[in-house]
């Protein structure tokens, strides 16, 4: 967990920053971070970052169109020097809010205007790796927003402490929950974040929207009412709903012995929702799923010992990626993927 100094410090950028702009990473994680902040301040705007795996140069310029006095960063593992450097030109605070163990510069030595909150890299007994809405929840301490929270932390496989407290208050909304995805993939609230997920997959102007309806929203029940504020959200979470089932029930069909491999293409990237759901469903085996478009194929994995199996695979082939130790992600060749596909199979038979 992030320290007291460490809250306090986020709270004095917060109540600095009169136009923040928050970058936030593209799944229910980052938006419902932002969302929470905003809340919080009642102001700034927001930007989900669809770029992979680094927060890249050319959202720099957002910063300047929307005339920011801040910029916030919020569950994004890696920030590209030349977004850092654009950025600091505009003579603007950076402030990054993260939970993972990824980003092997350290722009706090190198850049007097970048700031660093990271509890993973704390040490001693506040070293964790709570997900940034936990982490914003517990900082703005705001019990109106503790559905967002619930949502972005079952989303990102984690069971908060306010788990039962939610429960109460929403009773409706929660179910026999005994692990994170239990709550996702089992109960209304889940529902609720999965939806989220899906309507960041739809264009900019329409996630802009999602972002504006979701500050507006007074609980859980708002988020899939009919309502005309909604219908984009609501029309674009059916749409990839349909696909999403087709692309589950294939994928099933992938599952050999320990690991289930599964490649697909398409107008859509879901790699990290099917992975996620059928982690869930094969417990202890090695989910791996390559979404594929033009020459890149943009790789999920899940299960035990994930990041350590993807760190050997990409000794061998040219990639890059990383995450959690049971969750990551990575981006491969085309090309590529049957020989990632060969040493993978090798490094799990060698694990089980």
């Amino acid at each position: 967990m992030l320290t007291k100094k460490q809250m306090r410090k986020i709270r004095e950028h917060l109540e600095n920053a009169q136009n923040p702009l928050f970058y936030y990473d593209n799944d229910a994680d980052g938006l419902c971070s932002f969302v929470i902040l905003q809340r919080f301040l009642g102001r700034g705007k927001g930007v989900a970052i669809k770029s992979f795996p680094e927060l890249d140069v050319k959202y720099a310029k957002k910063a300047q169109e929307l005339n920011a006095d801040y910029v916030f960063i919020l569950d994004k593992p890696i920030i590209s020097r030349g977004f850092v450097e654009e950025i600091t030109k505009l003579q603007l605070p950076i402030v990054w809010i993260d939970h993972h163990e990824v980003q092997t510069e350290n722009f706090e030595k190198q850049f007097e205007n970048f700031f660093s909150f990271n509890p993973i890299r704390n040490r001693g007994k506040n070293k964790s790796s709570e997900p940034v809405t936990y982490l914003c929840y517990k900082l703005t301490e705001r019990k109106e927003d503790i559905w967002l929270a619930m949502m972005g932390c079952i989303a990102d496989h984690f069971l908060p402490d306010f788990s039962e407290e939610f429960k109460a208050l929403y009773p409706e909304f929660w179910g026999d929950v005994k692990a994170p995805f239990d709550a996702y993939f089992g109960t209304e609230i889940g529902n609720i974040a999965k939806a989220v997920n899906f309507g960041l997959k739809d264009s900019v102007s329409n996630v802009v929207q999602l972002q504006k309806f979701l500050i507006s929203c007074k609980g859980p029940s708002d988020v899939l009412s009919e309502m005309s504020t909604n219908y984009s959200f609501r029309k674009k979470y059916q749409d990839i709903t349909k696909k999403y089932n087709i692309l589950l029930k294939k994928a099933k069909e992938s599952l050999k012995n320990n690991l289930l491999f599964f490649e697909y293409s398409g107008e859509t990237s879901m790699s990290a929702d099917l992975a996620n759901e059928l982690i869930h469903i094969y417990p202890g085996k090695t989910i791996a799923v390559i979404y594929k478009k033009d020459i890149i194929g943009n790789v999920s994995m899940r299960g035990k010992s994930a990041k350590k199996i993807l760190e050997k695979v990409l000794k061998e082939i040219e990639g890059s990626g990383g995450g959690h130790e049971e969750a990551v992600g990575a981006r491969i060749n085309i090309r590529d993927i049957q020989s990632f596909k060969k040493i993978l199979e090798e490094e799990v038979d060698k694990k089980s």
